[in-house]
């Protein structure tokens, strides 16, 4: 692990089964406050609707919720599902956040709905030009952060004059074209959707263009963490994202379970295949576990930078995990 590759946090804001809304926000916040003092590089947040388990669908109210307790963490989307606004609301949104916060303010984009279909709809009253309007609409989302021309019809106040990094968000080779023909830094969904992942890679840093913002490829990749002690309490941690998936596959989604001693041994043996297939990209046990999987994993994929995903039941086990992750992080690099 090269000494300069930053870990950084993605968090979905879990609610927990037992616990609220409100709670799964102040630990949100309080994970952000705890993630700059370990030496994250960046905390975002992604948006979710109709999700039960999830409480960041409104991203940029809670970005700033984030903000607003730390300083020097950058802080920003995981993404924005951009289909679901106006590019206008979303440059004058995070134009309003990087007048408030810095430019410490991060905008990750992406085009899938972040929710079903149903939801979707809800969301958009239309769904008729969306999803292929979407290259139009994150150019035109980032010349509303460009200074203003003269005569220019529509300026985005907050927002005009902020140049907010955007970053591509994708699952598949659709985003990492975009983000190569845009030039701009792409982060791949390998936490939940690994399988496109080292094509898509390959793709962006074949194809990409240097730009304004960015003048060589840059690749987050996303990677389940999951540290404890032991690796057996690792494991039993990570029984709460197993079951959260499955739950979500056979439409049950709900708030985040507790652990479950042996549950991945009582799947039927085509749904632990299909668990470890969406999951591959994880890491679990101890800190010298974990160093070594995140080294392994960085030298695999040439990754610049990763971004920790942990959804875990006990919010104190969630924040001792990315200490964990963290103190990995400064071994590999002192190692280095």
């Amino acid at each position: 692990m090269p000494s300069m590759t930053p870990l950084s946090v993605l968090d979905l804001a879990p609610v927990v089964q037992g616990s609220t809304v409100q709670q799964a926000l102040r630990n949100s916040r309080d994970l952000a406050i705890h993630a700059e003092r370990w030496g994250y590089n960046r905390f975002w947040l992604a948006e979710h609707h109709n999700m039960r388990g999830i409480a960041s669908a409104a991203t940029s109210v809670l970005i700033g919720h984030v903000a607003e307790a730390t300083s020097t963490i950058r802080v920003g989307s995981g993404g924005i599902m951009l289909p679901n606004h106006a590019p206008l609301q979303i440059a004058e949104q995070f134009g309003t956040l990087a007048a408030l916060y810095g430019p410490r303010i991060d905008l990750g984009v992406g085009r899938a709905p972040g929710t079903d279909q149903i939801t979707a709809r809800a969301l958009r009253r239309t769904m008729v030009g969306d999803v292929d309007r979407f290259p139009q609409d994150v150019i035109e989302l980032m010349h509303y952060f460009k200074a203003a021309q003269p005569g220019q019809p529509v300026v985005a106040t907050p927002g005009e004059g902020m140049d907010v990094p955007v970053w591509m968000l994708g699952s598949s080779q659709f985003g990492a074209h975009l983000a190569a023909a845009l030039g701009l830094p792409y982060a791949f969904a390998s936490h939940f959707a690994p399988a496109e992942m080292e094509p898509a890679i390959a793709a962006y840093r074949e194809r990409f263009e240097p730009s304004e913002q960015l003048d060589k490829p840059y690749v987050m990749l996303a990677l389940n963490v999951f540290a404890a002690e032991t690796d057996a309490e690792a494991q039993l941690l990570f029984t709460s994202l197993q079951q959260a998936f499955v739950n979500l596959a056979t439409g049950m989604p709900g708030r985040l379970p507790p652990p479950v001693a042996g549950y991945e041994a009582r799947l039927d043996g085509s749904a632990r295949a299909r668990l470890g297939q969406a999951l591959r990209c994880s890491v679990v046990g101890s800190r010298d576990t974990v160093r070594k999987g995140l080294a392994e994993f960085i030298a695999r994929t040439g990754a610049d930078e990763l971004i920790i995903a942990a959804q875990i039941h006990d919010h104190a086990a969630r924040l001792r995990s990315f200490e964990i992750t963290a103190e990995a992080g400064r071994e590999l690099a002192d190692a280095a």
